[in-house]
């Protein structure tokens, strides 16, 4: 009991320090805001290459020339090929491919009595820029299958047409893939810096020693600069989670619980690594280099910026060591898909792990510079 009422008083002190200056209440929550806009608005994705599915039902040579014509673009792979329409969601889900291309089985027999066939293109519309682009490629190639279609057959009317159906993001809107995402990444930039200069901080101060003579033990002077952290994490989130919401009116598809379920998972992971950057740093000048030093991986390594699948394969597997990969993942399907628990342990036990891994690393460095 004497150990948490010292934790607790930390705490205090800790909120105290940060939210005293009017300033530093600016400075934590308005360029959350600003950034969130300015991402919402501005920001965009390219396309260079697009893997696909292909569930041909027809399987006759005019199935096989428009799936050969897909692949001959230069800008689809085809990665997977599906027996069955209930494959679908599975391939959308997981990520396997950007899209599914669905020729059904009467395919070549309409186009030969001169109807119009139409394919069905499934794609993933968190990925909502991508996507629109792949679509419009898509256009593209069956343009092409058209005109050869019309030389070699005689036909007057284009034979086929493309059904699209985006999921998850039915009018391809690129802030609905960009601004959830933001939830993680702005919560963590703001959490990792504020973290990395708790203790430095107290040492530039002076205040670092008077803190040691105090009962608190080395632990109980982590847990207490940890918690404050945490909760301005998740306010933070909250605030870009509401300016998603009701500023941009994207639904939520998910269970807030589950969602905050893993945000605070993945704060307690930051924190820890902002800790260990504070106790390692001897200055505040230096724990805020250490911090943008380190920023920029762990952004351009998350899969916001650019597909994961689209890097080289050194670079993927780097992206497990980054806990924003985990948590920009784990709020898309959240957000976006609906999906509960279930589905996203894939993404909770590594953001555990790495903070089973950097809180006890900090709580080390933290005793070690004290000798």
């Amino acid at each position: 009991m004497d150990a948490l009422l010292r934790i607790l008083n930390l705490c205090k002190k800790e909120l105290r320090a940060i939210l005293k200056d009017p300033r530093s209440r600016v400075v934590l929550f308005a360029p959350v805001v600003v950034q969130t806009l300015i991402f919402g608005y501005a920001a965009t994705y390219d396309l260079s290459s697009a893997p696909i599915a292909v569930l041909d039902q027809d399987r006759t040579g005019a199935s096989r020339e428009l799936v050969s014509k897909l692949e001959g673009s230069g800008i689809f792979q085809r990665v997977e090929n599906l027996v069955d329409p209930r494959q679908i969601a599975a391939t959308i889900d997981t990520k396997r491919a950007l899209l599914v291309v669905h020729i059904g089985p009467n395919f070549e027999r309409q186009l030969e009595a001169g109807q119009t066939a139409a394919v069905q293109v499934v794609l993933d519309g968190r990925n909502s820029n991508t996507s629109g682009i792949a679509g419009r490629y898509i256009a593209t190639v069956v343009e092409s299958f058209n005109a050869d279609w019309r030389a070699t057959h005689s036909a007057s009317a284009a034979p086929l047409t493309v059904e699209s159906r985006a999921w998850y993001n039915p009018n391809l809107e690129t802030r609905w893939n960009i601004v959830p995402s933001l939830i993680a990444t702005l919560s963590m930039l703001q959490t990792l810096m504020l973290t990395a200069l708790s203790v430095a901080r107290e040492r530039e101060q002076g205040t670092f020693d008077q803190l040691m003579v105090t009962p608190l033990r080395p632990t109980e002077i982590m847990v207490g600069k940890a918690v404050p952290s945490i909760l301005i994490g998740l306010i933070q989130a909250t605030v870009i989670l509401l300016v998603a919401r009701f500023w941009f009116h994207i639904p939520m598809a998910g269970s807030v619980f589950t969602l905050y379920t893993g945000l605070l998972i993945f704060t307690i992971a930051s924190v820890g690594l902002g800790l260990a950057i504070s106790a390692f740093s001897a200055n505040m000048q230096q724990a805020m280099l250490y911090t943008f030093v380190l920023l920029m991986p762990l952004m351009m390594l998350s899969g916001f910026a650019t597909p994961i699948a689209n890097m080289p394969e050194a670079m993927q597997w780097l992206t497990l060591l980054d806990p924003l990969r985990y948590a920009v993942q784990l709020v898309q399907r959240v957000y976006l898909e609906g999906v509960g628990f279930r589905w996203i342990l894939n993404d909770l036990w590594p953001l555990i792990a790495i903070g089973g891994i950097t809180l006890p690393a900090a709580v080390w460095l933290f005793r070690h510079r004290l000798v």
